[in-house]
């Protein structure tokens, strides 16, 4: 198995620290709102190659964490007059949900960053005690140029950023020893949640975050840091940073980034009115279509988002949902039970796409490849199979669609369809549980039909709804 590895820019064999397990960290999200499609792209990416390598047999243990101190979260706190605690919980189960409608695995362990401040100071007071960072003010920054090797991620000279990207620094630049120095710990703000410290009350920098969470659920050294190409630097350099002049050791061997989401061909931004939440997309599609969707290009590609696209995933993924329901109705009607010689031969065949599902895989997760090869079986399918066929090689070819697109985090069972009338009798139910002031019903009726693959929109005409 190859791995595209950021660090050396060139694919490398897999070879794991300990035979057989795969420690793994990918970055989350940071929980002052609904997570958008650009936070999706990773979260099922990496959902996936996690899911490739259990199919291969390792024990992963997989970490992501949530970052529930920040800026943007008290900003939120602070609009809506409540505590930048109860933005982040409310949030995290917010992302929750809407991962496991992604079906997005949980992580081993979420860790949250407030739940590790005291990890956090330890980690920061071994940096000033081994001559990486200084505090001044109640600030604590690290020594960019004490590391020798910072920059190795990005590819990034460290004369070169100092002259010319002052973009790039970070602020309070007349307190710094050199002004590439990052915060390590920032000084109490009034308003803003606070931990005791030995340099007084302050709270984290957001990259100490990572490398302590990282370092106590998996170890000082770890398989694979994975996340989007946004975070390459500075945050994934500063984790190196940290981690690696603390523990001196290779922090990562492989480093893995998925590309930039864009929308209709421009970024993804509020200011041009084209910043989707998963959410949002959630009540136009099925987010199995938006998975697939996401897997039909490779993870480091640029990722275009269009209505157009999306119909072409949705009608792809139709594809093979009809193949695997085919099957079953071959299989609710079959006569014959066991193999026949001639079906032994075509099951010898059927392995082959399997074997191309796993080539283009083991070549740094090509899902759009292994899509292709999905397809394959799927076509070869639907011509080898018909109503003479025996429940085994029926069975047979089920299990290797479904195993398959298991492995992409695809379900591929179609969804039973309620009858018109038992949608009007829900809508109604809701109508009367708002009326009520029973949110939280209504909320349940509008989820449980959007399962079922009907969609609800409330116009002033009343309430319309249509088939996802």
């Amino acid at each position: 198995m190859k791995l595209y590895n950021t660090m050396s820019k060139t694919k490398e064999e897999f070879v794991p620290l300990e035979e057989g397990k795969v420690k793994m960290y990918v970055c989350g999200p940071t929980v002052y709102n609904f997570i958008h499609i650009g936070n999706a792209r990773p979260m099922m990416v990496f959902d996936t190659v996690r899911r490739y390598f259990e199919y291969k047999g390792y024990d992963v243990n997989f970490v992501s964490n949530f970052t529930d101190v920040d800026d943007k979260i008290i900003k939120k706190a602070n609009e809506e007059g409540v505590t930048a605690d109860e933005i982040s919980k409310r949030y995290i189960e917010e992302s929750k949900k809407d991962m496991e409608d992604m079906n997005v695995k949980p992580a081993t362990k979420h860790p949250l960053a407030t739940e590790e401040i005291s990890g956090m100071i330890a980690l920061i007071q071994n940096l000033i005690d081994k001559g990486y960072a200084y505090a001044k003010n109640g600030t604590v920054y690290f020594r960019t140029r004490r590391f020798e090797d910072y920059g190795k991620l990005s590819h990034k000279n460290l004369d070169d950023l100092r002259s010319g990207n002052r973009s790039l620094l970070v602020s309070g630049e007349d307190e710094k020893e050199d002004p590439l120095d990052f915060v390590l710990w920032k000084p109490k703000k009034e308003g803003e949640p606070s931990w005791e410290s030995p340099w007084g009350d302050g709270r984290p920098g957001w990259h100490i975050e990572c490398s302590e969470m990282s370092k106590k659920y998996l170890g000082e050294q770890i398989d694979i840091h994975a996340g989007g190409e946004d975070l390459i630097f500075p945050h994934h350099e500063n984790e190196i940073a940290q981690s690696e002049a603390a523990n001196g050791k290779e922090f990562a061997k492989y480093w893995l980034h998925n590309g930039f989401l864009n929308i209709d061909n421009r970024k993804m931004s509020k200011s041009l009115g084209n910043f989707f939440t998963v959410r949002e997309i959630s009540e136009k599609y099925d987010l199995q279509v938006l998975r697939f969707f996401m897997l039909s290009a490779h993870y480091r590609s640029p990722l275009n988002f269009s209505a157009e696209l999306m119909e072409a995933a949705k009608n792809g993924l139709d594809r093979i949902k009809t193949a695997a329901d085919n099957l079953r109705f071959l299989l609710d009607n079959a006569k014959v039970e066991e193999l026949t010689e001639a079906e032994q031969e075509k099951m010898s065949k059927a392995q082959e796409f399997v074997g191309s599902f796993e080539k283009a895989m083991d070549d740094d997760f090509n899902t759009a490849d292994a899509i292709s090869a999905i397809f394959e079986l799927v076509k070869y399918a639907n011509t080898t199979a018909d109503g003479e066929s025996s429940c085994a090689y029926l069975n047979g070819l089920l299990d290797l669609i479904v195993k398959l697109a298991d492995v992409l985090g695809i379900i591929i069972e179609k969804k039973e369809e309620l009858l018109d009338a038992d949608i009007e009798a829900l809508i109604q139910e809701r109508q009367a549980a708002r009326k009520e002031r029973n949110f939280a019903r209504a909320d349940e009726i509008r989820e449980e039909l959007l399962a079922k693959g009907i969609v609800l929109e409330d116009t002033r005409e009343g309430v319309k709804w249509k088939r996802a």
